[in-house]
């Protein structure tokens, strides 16, 4: 072996184990959050807000750390302390005893969690580039630890009913916080430090972003392919079970969705080189209608198995399609702030209010409400189509010499 290939593989192993570590939290609180929130006795109404609320919350606070991390040039630290936050506040939600404390642990649990994702991310990637890795070979590991969660979480769940959930959640945030030490540093200059302490909305990061019609219409594109998943990810258990279906064949089926998700994870160095950044995000928002309007309809199992598949297509290629346009559109010392913009819209504001969406026409109409996010995904898919027409493919931002 090669001292490159020696390096290479010192990055990359203990990179996938944290993506796998964390994404047995992901595994255990998508699909069984809602079912131990249910088994809590909490309405429709306080299961959708108590999902959504992080999302909004995240909002004042991922950025802000990701500016933070950027500016420092050390992102492991901020990893290691938000694992073991999010360990501390997860015990304590287990023991929760009220509505309120539930929500206000959730918000926390889930704002340190969610917090990490662009960290680990910017680590991966400008790592993964600088050593000749596919970062998507990196981050399938954390799509198959959810595979085996979501099974394994059904089968507990099946066993010992809802109540579990919670500790297989805390069980995998310890696991985070043990591979989190292992994560190895990504070098990169500190950026500024000027002002360092502004509000995030007056940071030059964030606003220089934002400023350029192309990262807008990113955000709108990415963000709303993942917001259309709200449906799914809060209720889709929920739905199944009502329908007749175990929560062994529920985890199982989320088990056959980020399978196919690993297999474009796999390939996905070709796929970005073969369709390009912002098409996957067209493909996805387009594979999006297809699968919420086909859910809307109440499927059989024997439809619901291979519709599943596509959700390699509308998650994997949207996610896929966001990394390669923040690593080619953004610079690297703005790469952690573009990708906290990323989580916060995607997995904050637009998954916020298309969960609170999600969660009133649930109550109103049931499997219907998947034709809600039928419409979030059209949207997303014009503001791709827009984009293609816009972007160069080349940086954004062009910092002038100092």
């Amino acid at each position: 072996m090669s001292v490159i290939e020696d390096k290479a593989g010192a990055f990359a192993l203990p990179v996938a184990l944290f993506y796998g570590a964390l994404f047995v939290v992901y595994g255990m609180y998508v699909p069984f959050m809602p079912v131990w929130l249910d088994w809590k006795g909490l309405t429709a109404g306080e299961i959708s807000a108590v999902i959504a609320a992080p999302l909004f919350v995240r909002v004042l606070i991922t950025p802000a750390v990701a500016v933070v991390a950027d500016r420092s040039g050390v992102r492991r630290g901020h990893l290691i302390a938000l694992a073991w936050a999010a360990l501390a506040f997860v015990l304590v939600l287990a023991i929760a005893p009220s509505y309120w404390a539930i929500l206000i642990f959730a918000v926390l649990l889930m704002v340190s969690n969610s917090t990490i994702m662009p960290l680990i991310d910017t680590i991966a990637v400008q790592g993964a580039r600088a050593r000749g890795l596919d970062y998507g070979r990196l981050r399938l590991w954390g799509s198959l630890s959810f595979v085996a969660a979501s099974f394994a979480g059904g089968v507990a769940i099946t066993e010992f009913g809802g109540g579990a959930g919670i500790w297989l959640i805390a069980f995998g945030c310890a696991l985070t916080l043990i591979a989190a030490y292992q994560v190895p540093s990504v070098g990169g200059a500190p950026g500024p430090s000027a002002n360092a302490a502004q509000p995030f909305w007056k940071i030059a990061e964030p606003r220089e972003l934002l400023a350029r019609r192309e990262f807008r219409l990113f955000l709108i594109a990415a963000g709303l392919a993942q917001a259309a998943h709200a449906t799914f990810f809060t209720f889709g258990t929920i739905i199944w079970q009502k329908q007749g279906l175990s929560a062994a064949w529920c985890g199982t089926l989320w088990a056959i969705g980020v399978f196919a998700e690993v297999l474009l994870f796999t390939f996905s160095g070709r796929v970005a080189a073969k369709f390009g950044a912002v098409r996957l995000i067209a493909i996805a928002g387009l594979a999006s209608i297809v699968r919420w309007l086909t859910l809307a309809s109440d499927p059989s199992l024997a439809i619901l198995v291979p519709l599943q598949l596509l959700h390699g297509v509308t998650y994997g290629a949207s996610h896929i399609g966001a990394m390669h346009f923040i690593h080619d559109a953004v610079p690297r010392d703005r790469a952690a702030s573009a990708q906290a913009l990323y989580a916060t819209v995607s997995a904050g504001v637009a998954m916020g209010v298309a969960t609170l969406i999600a969660g009133y026409f649930y109550a109103e109409a049931g499997p219907l409400s998947y034709v809600a996010m039928a419409v979030i995904a059209a949207v997303s898919l014009g503001a791709a189509v827009r984009l293609m027409q816009t972007w160069n493919g080349g940086v954004l931002i062009v910092r002038e010499a100092s």
